[in-house]
């Protein structure tokens, strides 16, 4: 199942525990049940301080239970093969039940341990998933370090019944004591400022005790990073805000158009600029929410930014990168629908289509590559465009056009997705050219119509925003205040690329260094300094 080389890497690892650890397995007959074993007996084989057993007595077959030898509490469930994207989760979560110290702060550390109440999770995961990593991660590490929280890790693939009975239709999904609690990418720090009813104030508390930065980025994903990258490396005191640090990178699949690196996943590009930012004095506070900034002007001095928390940051500049997100079709059905057969992530949540229906509404690149990727997985798929021919790379588009269970519609509006009220059962469109409506019979509905940019909370600041949402910005990045910059998706500049918003990040830093040496501090910025 390993092949030579990933056991030698895995042994490399194993060397690093520090405390034995058990494998103990609950298995049936079938052929994932002896999968299930010919891995746990190589990982035992890999370490004397691993031993595997295969007498467990749990109802779900194949599982297998990573515990600590000294401590039956410190223990975490895989319920299925954790292989494709989830092998690195269960090598982390060998090393963490092995007392390797996990790669967090110790304030997140002692919140976990911290948690009161009980907590039983049950998390469903399929191995395509580039999402679902982070999220089996944060609750193997919460479950190891506090005995009151249990956590089930479930590949949704071998369970299918399982997933079809829970009506599971979009992965990461998580369930606490039995009821849904939660669905996509979530962070450790996300998790638990949904389980500690006191993080907020605290993180309020915390933001209300820095001072001014010269310059504040809003925002965290590769325009956010390297734009305060150049700030820090001009000598100012630099700040992120960011929702999410890594922003869309983070659900992001393939990259194969950053110049120099022929492929790369979003995920690992977007740890790749947190460890670049790293390397700075630069202050990252993530998990902030931006929703009301208020101008230098109306303050004497200092641009003011208001947080959903009520805590708000003050700064000489701003650089302001909050990206943009997927945009909704806005028909009937498909908000009902979400999560129940309506999807936007086609890595994600595609196997959990096997062999169904689905459409793909959008015919841009994104698109055509989701109807791609999904047609060597589901049974048939229907592309809809409204537009009257696909807007993507005539080499994708030749490749779809080749795929004999896809149908691809053009001149098509889509009016409306339908259920049964509890699943997603079709589609409704209108042919654009004769005015008749026509149904679809399928189970999936993937969106992917292009993005709308995070500026609302700046409708009533004074920046100029463009008929759709976007802030207008020169050719230096400046916006209509001076002191503010923008760069990134959530900008008038064209062309929505990675390596585009990354230059514009660095054009607007630029920008922010020169208006700061050509005007003076406030007077309570110098006696803060």
């Amino acid at each position: 199942m390993l092949d030579p080389a990933l056991k030698q890497q895995l042994s490399q690892y194993l060397a690093m525990l520090r405390e034995p650890i058990e494998l103990v397995a609950s298995l049936g007959g079938d052929a994932k049940s002896a999968e299930t074993r010919e891995l746990l007996t190589t990982i035992a084989s890999l370490s004397d301080k691993v031993t595997a057993t295969f007498d467990g007595d749990d109802a779900r077959k194949p599982s297998f239970l990573v515990r600590r030898a000294a401590d039956a509490d410190a223990a975490v469930r895989f319920a299925g093969l954790p292989l494709g994207h989830e092998f690195t989760s269960l090598v982390l979560a060998l090393l963490w039940t092995g007392g390797h110290p996990p790669k967090v702060s110790d304030e997140t550390l002692a919140q976990i341990r911290n948690l009161e109440g009980r907590y039983e999770f049950e998390m469903y995961f399929s191995l395509s998933c580039h999402n679902c990593p982070d999220v089996v991660q944060a609750l193997t590490l919460i479950a190891l370090n506090n005995p009151n929280v249990s956590a089930t890790l479930i590949e949704g693939g071998a369970f299918q019944d399982e997933v079809e009975g829970r009506g599971v239709m979009a992965v990461p999904a998580v369930f606490l004591n039995g009821a849904m609690w939660g669905s996509g990418k979530m962070s450790v720090e996300e998790i638990l400022a949904k389980l500690d009813t006191g993080a907020d104030a605290r993180a309020a508390a915390k933001l209300a005790e820095k001072k001014p930065f010269e310059v504040l980025v809003v925002g965290g994903g590769p325009a956010g990073a390297s734009a305060a990258i150049y700030t820090a490396r001009k000598g100012f005191s630099t700040g992120i805000a960011a929702e999410r640090f890594g922003g869309q990178v983070q659900d992001t699949m393939g990259i194969e158009n950053f110049i120099s690196v022929p492929y790369t996943e979003g995920p690992k590009l977007a740890a790749a600029l947190e460890t670049h930012v790293g390397e700075y004095e630069i202050d990252v506070m993530n998990l902030q929410r931006a929703e009301k900034l208020v101008p230098a002007s109306e303050l004497g001095g200092y641009h003011e930014v208001v947080f959903a928390n009520g805590a708000s940051l003050k700064a000489r500049s701003l650089v302001l990168t909050t990206g943009a997100r997927w945009r909704n079709l806005g028909v009937p059905g498909e908000a009902e629908y979400k999560n129940k057969g309506v999807a936007y992530c086609p890595h994600c949540d595609g196997p959990l289509f096997k062999g169904k229906r689905v459409a793909v509404i959008g015919g841009g690149n994104s698109g055509v590559e989701a109807a791609i990727d999904l047609a060597g997985i589901v049974g048939h798929v229907t592309l809809i465009e409204f537009d009257d021919k696909l807007r993507a790379d005539q080499v994708l588009v030749s490749k779809l056009e080749s795929m004999a269970n896809v149908q691809i519609l053009t001149s098509a509006q889509t009016l409306e997705v339908t259920g049964d009220g509890e699943k997603v059962n079709g589609l409704v469109y209108k042919d654009r050219t004769s005015g008749e409506e026509h149904k679809v019979e399928l189970e999936g509905v993937f969106v992917q119509i292009g993005l709308v940019p995070n500026t609302e909370w700046l409708k009533d600041s004074g920046i100029a925003l463009s008929p759709r949402g976007e802030i207008v910005v020169d050719d230096k990045a400046a916006t209509s205040l001076p002191g503010i910059f923008a760069a990134g998706d959530a900008t008038t500049v064209p062309y929505k690329q990675i390596i585009i918003a990354m230059g514009q990040g660095a054009t607007a830093a630029l920008s922010a260094f020169d208006y700061l040496i050509r005007n003076e501090a406030p007077v309570a910025a110098l006696e803060v300094a």
